[in-house]
């Protein structure tokens, strides 16, 4: 008795790959735009040379204390005079800077109103934070 053997291909079945591929690049997508660009760790240079500072590049330095009371470069001014005396002191200026030194307290919206008379004058700004102690 000679029983014959059927000699059959292997194969792999590859229809369902392109929905496996389509979900795994839907999944990275969706991750991929969760994903914080403040959570990365940077570790910053050191500088231990001092150099002068020109005049015409030091910055506008604006403090806001919690009750709202305005200082620029250590002077106390208004409100209603804190555009004139960022204007005064940018135009002598060839690239203005204001560092503002907000209280934490202080609502975003302050911030916002100092921003506002910083674009107006054509000033950059730069919010000064604190730092942390770790």
């Amino acid at each position: 008795m000679a029983l014959r053997k059927k000699h059959r291909e292997a194969e792999v079945s590859t229809d369902s790959l392109n929905d496996i591929m389509f979900f795994l690049l839907l999944f990275f997508l969706i991750l991929s735009t969760m994903v914080s660009p403040n959570a990365i760790k940077v570790a910053l240079p050191k500088s231990d040379v001092r150099t002068t500072i020109n005049n015409q590049m030091k910055p506008i330095h604006l403090a806001v204390t919690k009750d709202k009371k305005y200082f620029v470069n250590s002077k106390e001014v208004s409100v209603a005079t804190l555009e004139a005396e960022i204007s005064a002191l940018s135009s002598a200026q060839l690239e203005p800077t204001v560092v503002m030194h907000l209280d934490k307290e202080l609502s975003i919206q302050d911030e916002i109103d100092i921003m506002t008379i910083c674009y107006k004058l054509k000033c950059k700004t730069v919010l000064a934070t604190a730092a942390t102690n770790k």
